[in-house]
């Protein structure tokens, strides 16, 4: 793991794979960044540039206290500190809430382009009504931990329902990191509630959202409205595809991503 620090002294640590172009990939909310490693591989002749947020694995001052309007800030700042220790601009690309995160840093960051995948911003219908992070907390202050990160996957990753979610989980690979980092989710997800998307991003370089036709529709809607707001922005939907698009097709989404940097 290599480390740099933010202008404000937080510390921040990455994992530097193959010495391309510089690719720098933030993750969502449910993840850790070892859900980029099938990926990395479909990103060839890019340098990716792979970095545990903070709060998921790394040390916070006082993760407690932190407000929901800090938690993207501090997201944001993170990802801005990564941009600045890396050769030449990059290109930013995030899932979810990494997506969000990386429109929000590339407002003040030199990137070559900023690529978006289904950004975790509410709609404002579906954001008046969004309750989870209190829902989550509650259990939590319970001792119900596994039932609270259950809660956002039935909510967010699987809103149409699953057969038998019991049995997805004990499947799913990175089930138990989740559990660790409820707290952590509890603070992103309040984040995304009380985010509000402004008419228009101050976002410079050209801009790829992408979004699939089989992830929520709330999520797809977000999208659409994302790409609106962004100056220079191209959005693409991938037929049968559904929100862990990068890892589901990481092949088609490096295509679409060499595309359109090729293109600028």
């Amino acid at each position: 793991m290599q480390r740099t620090q933010s202008t404000n002294g937080i510390e921040v640590a990455y994992e530097r794979r193959g010495d391309g172009h510089p690719l720098v990939l933030l993750h969502g909310g449910m993840a850790p960044r070892e859900y980029w490693n099938p990926v990395v591989p479909a990103f060839e002749g890019y340098g990716a540039v792979v970095p545990q947020r903070p709060g998921f694995g790394t040390c916070l001052d006082d993760p407690a206290e932190t407000s929901a309007a800090e938690v993207l800030e501090r997201e944001a700042e993170y990802a801005r500190a990564l941009v600045e220790a890396v050769d030449g601009d990059p290109v930013l690309l995030g899932h979810s809430y990494g997506a969000l995160t990386a429109v929000e840093a590339a407002t003040d960051a030199a990137v070559e382009a900023v690529v978006a995948y289904e950004p975790a911003v509410l709609p404002e219908g579906y954001r008046a009504e969004a309750d989870l992070a209190d829902r989550m907390a509650s259990l939590i202050d319970r001792g119900e931990r596994r039932e609270a990160v259950k809660r956002y996957v039935e909510q967010v990753l699987h809103p149409d329902g699953v057969d038998d979610l019991d049995a997805w989980l004990a499947e799913w690979p990175v089930w138990p990191d989740c559990v660790d980092l409820a707290e952590e989710v509890v603070r992103m997800n309040r984040a995304v509630e009380r985010y509000e998307l402004p008419d228009r991003l101050h976002v410079d370089a050209p801009a790829l959202v992408l979004t699939g036709t089989d992830g929520p529709e709330f999520l797809r809607e977000s999208a659409r409205d994302v790409h609106a707001a962004l100056p220079h922005s191209r959005l693409v939907e991938f037929d049968g595809v559904s929100h862990t698009g990068p890892a589901e097709a990481p092949d088609r989404v490096a295509a679409e991503v060499a595309a359109f940097v090729n293109a600028q």
